[in-house]
């Protein structure tokens, strides 16, 4: 059974950083592409970032965030920089393996002002 667990996520003041982790298990198989969603209280859940081949953000995190990946390991990171309040959410990563999206439990990550 794969299974993708987080880690890394948090309390911090605005401006701050973290660094998240997401590290898959169970899997014999590489994931195409890996990344972070967030959804905050009362929102949907929004894309962060994602890594493939190449790697693309929302444009509210371009600059801050930055996404990493082991493939080996079907590992990916996201370090986050210069932290606002509104980034307060719970981040999930997601790894996708052909048409399937494979999802970890979430991370708590909360920015005070």
């Amino acid at each position: 059974q794969v299974q993708l667990v987080e880690s890394g996520g948090g309390l911090v003041q605005a401006g701050g950083s973290l660094r998240l982790s997401c590290a898959a298990s169970g899997s014999n198989f590489r994931f195409n592409a890996m990344g972070w969603y967030r959804q905050a209280p009362g929102k949907q859940r929004e894309l962060v970032a994602t890594v493939s081949s190449s790697t693309d953000y929302a444009d509210s995190v371009k600059g801050r965030f930055t996404i990493s990946r082991d493939s080996l390991r079907n590992t990916v990171y996201l370090q986050m920089n210069s932290l606002k309040p509104e980034d307060t959410a719970v981040y999930y990563c997601y790894g996708r393996y052909l048409i399937r999206n494979y999802w970890g439990q979430g991370t708590q990550v909360t920015v005070s002002s």
